[in-house]
Formats: structure tokens, sequence, C-alpha cells
């Protein structure tokens, strides 16, 4: 039997829809935000080839996963339509079919014939939802089939704000990629309710509360984004500023031991304190909050330079998923949930924009050919919840959610659907502009589209990034009586660069990137042509020595990708007696037909001649000399992305040179 609720006002559509790309960062119309989304079309390349594996292997299969789970059936159940018991350990079970519903109205706004099947699904499954909904907008599966339709009395571990925020998301997506309302009823509904029950004390409101997963924080602005209606902007800094108050017991696992202004490092579960920051940055672009603005950078650069991996990826700890200390990145021991990279990328997102500043781009490109993409196998169907730097020779896997195996699907399917939304909406997070120019922020073969001076702006982008440094750019619409600025951002990791404009030719010297933009300024005219070369030389990487779990090793990079050596390129033994011969050339060898096309960097070292003499494996310090070298090997190093795609063995990022 459903239960009462609150009243709620009525939905407001805005009478002047913003009219910026319709991606999942839509700026409302008083921004302060520094950069707008540009339009891209990604037509080729390497991204082009990932994401045409999410859409013809990985999103297809998402609703036969979900009825396979009881995903599906627990929203029949709810809804009144079948009979049976609920599946699923866990009350978000709800969030992974938001999550798909999002990632499949993404890919159907490429307008693909093929994908006819996709949108029958999209229509079956956001039925399921409407059906499943109460009359006052409540709508979770685990309470209103296990706990008799009691609500929020578990806020810290319930996830019924959390599951919301999802929900809007995907609502969002479906009306923006299509101009449906059916979904975005749904949400507004459920907001609305949820506008209605919480507040602070004298509010008239019957709960003061906030949920122990932030996720509904940034969905509220993006709702406001869409419709216009402010109090859903208001929620959403509600939410903001109650959490740190000890409403969930004060703990960091949830973002309660501290009130977010006043917080100076990343601390707890990773991906809820990510998911935060992004609503903060939100309300701080909207808003004008320079306090909020200050915080977001403040943690952003803690994080960046003391807890995150040399792949992007975040969270030192399998217990609670959370942070560790400064300079806690253990390597076999390395958490690094994927679900906390794609919470990486949305953030970082929200502050390139916020800000204008190319740092934040240069930690999404690292995380999404690395940290990210690691995620999901080269052939969309098998996945990763959590990505190591280290699997040790002998590594003993219990399988699970946190195994250092690929798996079909999880128990806790959080991350398989989450990356099935950041690649089919990859597009949006390439490019923006700012009014006087166009911005070029990840290098993808394909067309870039914004306004300038009120006039359109077109650019094509032809690439073979990452495996290439060369990037070509030719200019295809622009204003014919002004100027204006194309901006190319020149990633941390180039130590030089050269850019050809028509026949003159610059280098890094007299034409350098400044805060990493290359700022390109003039009468650009259709057909004018930019080629960017981008060194991308092999290179040795060692961490901060404050970083103990690596001290006296170094990492294999070539341009954004990060290396890592495997055991099915080592026969003849084990990775962990490998040392790196810091001396040897490194050698790129483009391996056109392995795993899909990569760039291997060849280099040598040997085995370590350790003795198994005795019994116990510790010595007096000084009192025995270093063992010979061993056997000379070879060592072939591949994307790290790549790994755990032909057969399970050990693995490693980082190398010790002695």
């Amino acid at each position: 039997m459903h239960s009462p609720g609150p009243a709620v006002p009525p939905f407001t559509t805005p009478s002047a829809p913003d009219p910026s790309p319709l991606g999942p960062v839509r700026l409302g119309p008083t921004t302060t935000a520094a950069l707008a989304p540009a339009a891209t079309e990604v037509s080729g390349g390497f991204w082009a080839t990932r994401r045409e594996v999410n859409a013809s292997t990985s999103i297809p299969q998402g609703p036969a996963l979900l009825e396979s789970a009881g995903n599906l059936n627990n929203l029949r159940l709810a809804a009144g339509t079948a009979e049976g018991a609920f599946q699923g350990a866990y009350p978000f079970v709800d969030s992974d079919v938001y999550k798909w519903l999002e990632a499949a109205s993404w890919q159907l706004a490429q307008g693909r014939a093929e994908d006819d099947k996709l949108a029958e699904d999209v229509r079956r499954l956001v039925s399921l939802v409407a059906d499943a909904q109460q009359p006052d907008g409540y709508l979770n599966t685990w309470f209103q089939l296990l706990k008799g339709g009691e609500r929020y009395k578990d806020l810290r571990w319930g996830h019924e704000l959390y599951c919301a925020g999802h929900l809007i998301q995907a609502a969002v997506a479906h009306h923006r990629a299509g101009g449906r309302t059916e979904l975005l009823d749904v949400a507004v509904k459920f907001a609305d309710h949820i506008d209605a029950t919480f507040g602070l004390p004298g509010s008239g409101k019957p709960i003061d509360g906030v949920d122990g997963h932030p996720e509904v924080e940034t969905a509220l602005v993006e709702l406001y984004r869409e419709t216009g209606e402010r109090r859903y902007l208001d929620l959403a800094r509600y939410f903001v500023d109650r959490l740190g108050h000890g409403l969930l017991g004060g703990e960091a696992y949830c973002q309660d031991r501290v009130p977010i202004r006043q917080a100076t490092q990343v601390e707890g579960h990773a991906v809820r304190q990510l998911y935060l920051l992004a609503a903060v940055t939100d309300l701080a672009t909207e808003t004008g909050d320079g306090e909020l603005r200050t915080t977001a950078e403040r943690l952003w650069e803690a994080m960046t330079r003391t807890k995150t991996h040399l792949t992007g990826g975040l969270g030192a700890h399998h217990d609670e998923e959370d942070f560790g200390d400064p300079y806690e990145l253990p390597s076999e021991r390395a958490y690094c949930e994927t679900c906390a990279a794609i919470a990486s990328i949305q953030w970082s997102w929200r502050m390139a924009l916020l800000t204008g500043e190319a740092r934040y781009s240069d930690l999404i490109e690292r995380t999404l050919y690395n940290g990210f993409l690691a995620g999901v196998s080269l052939d969309g169907e098998r996945w990763l919840y959590v990505n190591p730097l280290q699997v040790r020779d002998g590594h003993t896997d219990t399988g699970g959610d946190q195994s250092a195996r690929r798996t079909r699907w999880f128990r806790c399917a959080c991350c398989p659907p989450n990356v099935m939304r950041l690649l089919a909406s990859l597009e949006h997070y390439t490019a923006s502009g700012d009014g006087g120019g166009l911005q070029i922020h990840q290098y993808v073969t394909g067309r870039h589209t914004a306004e300038v001076h009120g006039a359109p702006v077109a650019v094509r982008a032809e690439t073979d990034y990452p495996w290439d440094g060369r990037v070509t750019l030719t200019v295809e619409d622009a204003p014919a009586d002004r100027a204006w600025t194309l901006s190319l951002r020149v990633p941390q990791w180039c130590t030089a660069h050269q850019v050809r404009i028509g026949d003159t030719v610059h280098d890094s010297t007299t034409a350098p990137a400044t805060d990493g933009w290359l700022r390109l300024e003039r009468r650009w005219a259709p057909g004018d042509r930019v080629v960017l070369d981008l060194r991308m030389e092999p290179r040795l990487t060692a961490a901060d020595p404050r970083v103990d779990a690596v001290r006296g090793c170094v990492a294999i990079e070539r341009g954004p990708l990060v290396y890592c050596v495997e055991q099915v390129d080592h026969p003849g033994g084990g990775l962990d007696d490998i040392v790196l011969d810091p001396t040897a050339p490194l050698t790129a060898d483009h391996r056109p037909g392995l795993l899909g096309g990569v760039t291997a960097i060849v280099t040598a070292g040997h085995r370590r001649r350790v003795s198994d003499t005795g019994w116990w494996p510790y010595t007096p310090a000084g009192q025995v000399p270093p063992a010979p070298d061993g056997e000379r090997v070879a060592l072939t190093a591949l994307p790290y992305y790549t790994w755990a795609n032909r057969q399970d063995g050990s693995m490693r990022v980082w190398l010790p040179t002695s």
C-alpha cells in the first residue's frame, strides 16, 4: 500500500532552453563558467573503435544482463505486474537500470540505423520504471518490496537518494537525446517528492537529512539546468552543505566527517567523495559561489598531488573502497575502482569548464586512456571492478567483484553500465568554446563545432593519437569578418611540440604553450590547416619519493599511455624477479595485429639471482653483498588498458631498477 507523501509543487517548463550542446553537462543561463561544452562528432580513430564496441556489444547486452540479475523483475514486482521475490544483495540495484538507460539514451543520440532494437529496449525499460513509481513520486524497489514501504530510515546505507540521482541523470539524457518526456516526468515527480520531504529544521519539511552516497546533488543541478526550476538547484545546495554535520554519524566514509567547505583533503569512499565534488563544482558554476570554487580547486590539487595513481586511478584501500593517507599509493593492493575513474573524469570536466585551465583536461586524458579504459575488455564483454597496478606471481584470485580477473558481470554491478554511459557520451568531453574561440581538450578524429562571436565555427581533426602525436586540424566554417582563437592543449607529459600553420612552422620556443594551451589567434578561413606535432617518445617515470610502495621503481610511459609488462609476454619465469635496466634504450614498435593494434615498448633488464637458502627471508643490512645480475631478458611493455585481455597471469606497472 502506498504511503502518502508531502504535497509537491507543479513542474514548470523553462521559457528559453539553453542552446548549448546537449551532453551530460548543459550550462544554465546564469553560469559563471569560463568555457561551455562544444559539439563534437567522433568519426574515426582510437575512440571511434572503442565506442563502436560499446555501441554494438556492451550496451545491447545490458537488458539481458539486468534481466538475469533480477533488476528488471524487481521493477515489475514493485508495479504489481509480476510475482516472486526481490533479487539482489544491495539497496541500490535500481541504479544499474538507470545508468544503462542513460548510456542507451546517449547512444541513441548518435542516430545509427542499427539501433532500432536498442530504442525499443529503452522504451520498454522506461515503461517498467514509470509503472514502479509510487503515486507521490517515491521509487526504490528495495524499500518498496523488502522494507514494507519504509522510507528514509537508513539514509547512511539505503541509497534512496543515490538511486534518485541516477534516475534523474538518465531522464535528462533521455530528454536531451530524443526530446522524449516519459522518463523526465518520472524524475521530476521524484525530485519534487524529495524537495517536499527534505529541508532544514523549521522549513516545514519532515526530514533534515542527507544520503550516505552523494550523487543526487549533481543530478539535481542538471535537472535545474534542464527544466529551469530553481528549487532543484537550492535542494542540491542544501544536501551539499548539510553533509559533514554528523547527520550520518560523522564518518569520513560517507563524507560526513567535516563540512565540505572546510575540507583540506579528499577522504573516505572515493566515488562518494568525487560525486560530491562534482556537485560542489556544479553549484560554484551556476551560483558564482567563490567559496565552493576555492574548495573544489583546493581538494582537486590535494587529490592529484598526494592520492592519485599514475594511471589516474583513485582509491588505495579495498576496505571501504576509500582514499588512503597522502602518498599511500600501493601497487598490488591499489583499489582504483572503475567507477572512481569515471567520477574523476566527470568532476575534472566540470572543473575545466569552470576555470578554463588545461590541467583538468590533462588528468582527464590520463584517466581516460589508463585508469578508466582498463575497466572494460577489448571485446566489450568483460569487466574489472578494481584496477591494480600489479598482480604478483602465484597470485591466488578468490573471484568476486574485487577479482583481478575480468568478469562477465558483478554482484555489485555499478561499474559496467557506468563505463557504458561514459563511452556513449564521450564526445561531450573533448572540446569547448568561450565566445571568442574554440578549445580542443582531447585529440580525436572528428568534427568540433561551437559558436564564436555569434557565428558558427567548425574544425575537423584527423589523428592517429595516442599512437602518433600528429594532429591535423582543418577549418571548415568560420566568421569572415573577425579573428578568433583556436586553442590546442599541449599535454603535461609533452616536452616539445611543433605547429605548422599554412607554410609557417613554429616550435616550442616561437609558439610556446601558456598554462597548457597553445593559443592561435587569427582571422581563420575555411580551408586553413593547422598541423600540431607533439613529441611522443617513450620515457621512464619515477614517483614522488614519499610513495613508499614504489620507491626505487620506474614506470614506462609514452604519450598519454601508461605501460605494463605481463607474464604472457615473458615466458621462462615470472615478473617478480625482473629488474629494468634504466640505461637500456626504449624502442617504440607498433604492432597492428596485436590487441587491436598497439604500440609496444621494447627494452631490456635482467632477472635477479635470489638465494632460496635458509628459512628466514631477512638478513642484517649491509652484511650480504648485492646479488650479481642474473639472466639478461628482453622486456615488452604494452599499454596498461590492454592487460588481462589474453590470459590470466602476473602483471606490473612499476619495475625496480636495482
